[in-house]
């Protein structure tokens, strides 16, 4: 970054040298040389001090800070294209003073990336230049009574003088460059799921010819990624994994995330792992108690299952996928939760019928007071719903407590205009129960334009869970009390 100047009526220029580390940090040395003047300053620009009306014009353009012009339809990075100069109000002030009065000028100060605020006055070392928003501040007048109470307190002239600030590529954010970049009136990626080092988009067919630059521009501008990927492929739903394109930086998609005080290790390029899921993943642990039994037919690397055990859980968690199932179970053990979660690598229905199975009848055959509530998650939105047909007739016999039957949190996707409405639909239709009264479809994300994901929940009613249909009749002749307490826990679940 270059800052060209001409102060309080001398013609010499002032040239300050900067060296970034990142978009957010800046290391700097400020290397002043005086050398001629320049040709470089705004026309109309008297000889001496310059006052701000004159420049009111072009800093009232929206587009001052936005790149040069000529860098539209850039398909590889060139970063020297990115120079630009642009006029930037300043106040001069004694160093003494500086730290207060930015304190009281926290509205109007200057808010670029890798542009230092105060800088070394070159005409008189015993003071410094403040940098201003060009786009709050016009002329002195623009400066609020509060500000102006303190300009006078510190004794600081409040006039203002006229600097050529030269930009470079380290002080555009990247949605200003890619905005500058892709093709007018084309919407504009600045956004990605991080993963660890990885920024993980998903480019639009109009992005496509950009996507390297993109890439390279998310690398650069954000601290800490190192490597920039874009999906080639939807997921596919039997291991819940998608084709990457590596778009810039390292090709090694191991990598580390730490997700509500949890830590998980694994190779994004073989297993599912979505960070925008981490609310989802707190809200489900938060409805369990100690004790309770989780069933995770889904389970990824763990983000469900590990919160879980950690909470004194009893925790079968499993994935159909080779890669989840290996990094589970070495996510459980970095987590030191290996013993106290079963890890099973089967197909969703075998998981069901299988231990599921054995274990709700092992559990819900006692009649023991005070057992824990059982919990199962299903989440493959895009077909989780279908495996709700395991659980007709999945048990035999009858409960000893209907109170607690397990309670299944299944996830979906719905394009529907009332998607919670569709959700409980679709899983009436594959159970052959009404669930209208016991319930609730929470919202989990907005995937696309008019698509969202939602998780239903619900208990399984008695007459879908079990073969013996004889317990439906028996609970026809009990007790209104019983029926009303029966009646009163489902209310309260579908109000959660």
């Amino acid at each position: 970054m270059r800052i060209l100047l001409k102060p309080f009526g001398f013609s010499r220029l002032l040239q300050a040298e900067w060296c970034y580390l990142s978009e957010s940090i800046l290391l700097f040395t400020l290397v002043p040389r005086l050398r001629k003047a320049s040709t470089n300053f705004l026309l109309g620009q008297r000889q001496g001090f310059s006052t701000m009306p004159e420049a009111e014009a072009s800093v009232r353009d929206r587009e001052l800070f936005s790149p040069p012009s000529d860098v539209r339809g850039m398909t590889k990075l060139d970063r020297t294209a990115f120079k630009k100069t642009v006029p930037i109000p300043v106040l001069k002030a004694r160093k003494e003073v500086v730290s207060r009065l930015m304190r009281a000028l926290r509205r109007v100060a200057l808010q670029r990336p890798g542009i230092k605020r105060v800088i070394e006055d070159p005409k008189d070392e015993d003071s410094r230049l403040i940098m201003l928003d060009p786009y709050r501040m016009l002329t002195s007048d623009s400066f609020e009574k509060p500000e102006l109470s303190a300009l006078k307190e510190l004794d600081v002239n409040p006039q203002l003088s006229q600097y050529n600030l030269e930009l470079t590529y380290e002080n555009f954010k990247s949605e200003e460059i890619l905005r500058a970049v892709l093709p007018e009136g084309q919407d504009v990626t600045s956004g990605f799921s991080r993963v660890g080092h990885i920024a993980h988009l998903n480019l639009r067919d109009h992005q496509l010819p950009f996507k390297h630059l993109i890439g390279q521009v998310m690398v650069d501008k954000n601290p800490g990624i190192t490597s920039a990927v874009n999906k080639t492929s939807n997921i596919d739903n039997t291991y819940r994994n998608f084709q990457m394109e590596v778009l810039c930086g390292e090709e090694n998609m191991l990598t580390k995330v730490r997700e509500n005080n949890y830590t998980y290790e694994f190779d994004f390029s073989k297993v599912y792992w979505n960070p925008r899921l981490s609310t989802e993943h707190g809200r489900i642990t938060e409805l369990l108690n100690p004790g309770d039994v989780l069933f995770d037919v889904f389970a990824g690397v763990g983000p469900f299952a590990i919160p879980a055990a950690r909470k004194n859980c009893t925790v079968f968690a499993n994935d159909l996928n080779p890669e989840s199932h290996r990094w589970l179970l070495h996510n459980c053990k970095l987590n030191k939760v290996d013993q106290k979660v079963k890890v099973f690598n089967m197909d969703g229905k075998d998981f069901l019928q299988g231990p599921v199975r054995e274990e709700l009848m092992l559990r819900l055959g006692l009649s023991t007071e005070g057992k824990p509530s059982l919990h199962i998650v299903m989440n493959l939105p895009a077909k989780a719903i279908e495996f709700l047909s395991v659980f007709r007739s999945l048990l035999d016999g009858q409960p000893c407590s209907t109170e607690r039957l397990p309670i299944v949190h299944c996830y979906c996707f719905s394009k529907d205009s009332d998607p919670a409405k569709d959700a409980r639909q679709r899983a009436e239709a594959v159970l052959g129960v009404c669930l209208e009264a016991s319930s609730s479809v929470h919202l989990v994300r907005n995937v696309a334009p008019n698509k969202e994901m939602l998780c239903i929940t619900f208990q399984i009613p008695t007459a879908t869970l079990y073969r013996d249909q004889a317990l439906g009749l028996q609970n026809d002749q009990e007790p209104p009390l019983k029926r009303q307490k029966t009646g009163s826990m489902l209310r309260s679940l579908s109000e959660e």
